[in-house]
């Protein structure tokens, strides 16, 4: 391997954690979450976040905006949310002589973080408003096409789907996140630790790391890192095993799946793994990084059949099996 290959590894390495020491100013605990949320960021995927409120999932992305220099809109969705308060709309605007024009007013989706906060309570036709903006890293409006600006990352908070006021994101919405993340309820000595910081009249004061510019070069230096073919297809077995009539498909899947992973999943797989592989200082990707970021990479993208709704089935459980059954 090259040293400048090597110097660029080394500073992806000292990038990411400087960033996660500098968001841990703010966020107590939550080491698992944070590192997704990077990772997801590091590869130019989103982050789905699910949890009960008031844990810190928008102080998260809000400290992140502060370590990094890059702009920042956060959209609260509501029932009567539309999807021309996303993305934005054409306005009547009026030239020097009288004459009226239509002129295009950008919603807050054209920011560099975007905090899609409780996206579960706008209706679906709000929620598709993203699809396009998170895959194409552009937006359509009135026929014209207008591109995002690098790095695009929308992390979106949702609540458990028992509360009240919730629509659930549908399959293709959820697709399009590279992880979901799962945030628990702090321990005591966490919780603790979050009324002493939290209860002052100064919060802890965070620096910032780096610029979008240098995100953009992280995120190719990610795609450099090898994987061998028989890591490479272990993951793809992993996802075909989620498929009910697929052959490597093992007992719990066939029971309870109705449909399962896209190839997407496989691309979250991968690049996961490539940026763990990273961390731990290796320069190729090996089956414990396929391993480690399996859940994230796949539990929203598992869709349970009758059965498998009506007892109750976490997909996590079937993720672990599947890990568990294929060699």
């Amino acid at each position: 391997m090259s040293e400048e290959l090597e110097h660029q590894y080394q500073e992806f390495r000292e990038v990411f954690n400087r960033i996660q020491d500098e968001v841990a100013k703010r966020i107590v605990g939550q080491v698992e979450i944070v590192e997704g949320v990077l990772i997801c960021l590091m590869t130019g995927g989103h982050a789905l976040l699910e949890g009960v409120p008031g844990l810190g999932k928008t102080l998260l992305i809000r400290t992140l905006h502060e370590v990094l220099d890059l702009g920042f809109a956060r959209i609260q969705f509501t029932p009567d949310l539309m999807p021309a308060d996303i993305i934005g709309t054409n306005v009547v605007a009026e030239d020097e002589d009288g004459r009226k024009f239509f002129e295009f007013q950008s919603g807050p989706v054209f920011s560099n973080l975007v905090l899609a906060d409780e996206i579960n309570r706008a209706t679906p036709k709000t929620q598709s408003a993203l699809l396009e903006a998170m895959q194409e890293k552009s937006v359509t409006v009135a026929g014209k096409h207008h591109t995002l600006q690098p790095p695009f990352f929308v992390m979106a908070t949702q609540n458990p789907l028992e509360m009240e006021g919730t629509y659930p994101l549908p399959e293709a919405q959820l697709d399009r996140f590279f992880f979901k993340l799962k945030v628990e309820y702090p321990s005591l000595d966490e919780l603790d630790l979050v009324m002493e910081r939290t209860t002052k009249r100064d919060m802890p004061v965070v620096e910032k790391v780096c610029d979008g510019e240098r995100i953009n070069a992280l995120e190719h230096i990610v795609r450099d890192i090898l994987i061998a073919e028989d890591v490479r297809r272990y993951a793809l077995r992993i996802v075909l095993g989620t498929h009910p009539d697929s052959a490597d498909a093992p007992e719990l899947t066939k029971k309870y799946v109705r449909y399962g992973s896209s190839p997407r999943g496989a691309q979250a797989l991968i690049l996961g793994g490539k940026v763990r592989a990273i961390l731990d200082d290796r320069y190729n990707v090996a089956r414990e990084d396929i391993q480690a970021v399996a859940l994230p990479s796949l539990r929203h993208r598992l869709i349970l059949n009758f059965e498998g709704e009506a007892e109750g089935i976490d997909p996590d459980g079937i993720i672990q099996h599947l890990l568990e059954e294929i060699q």
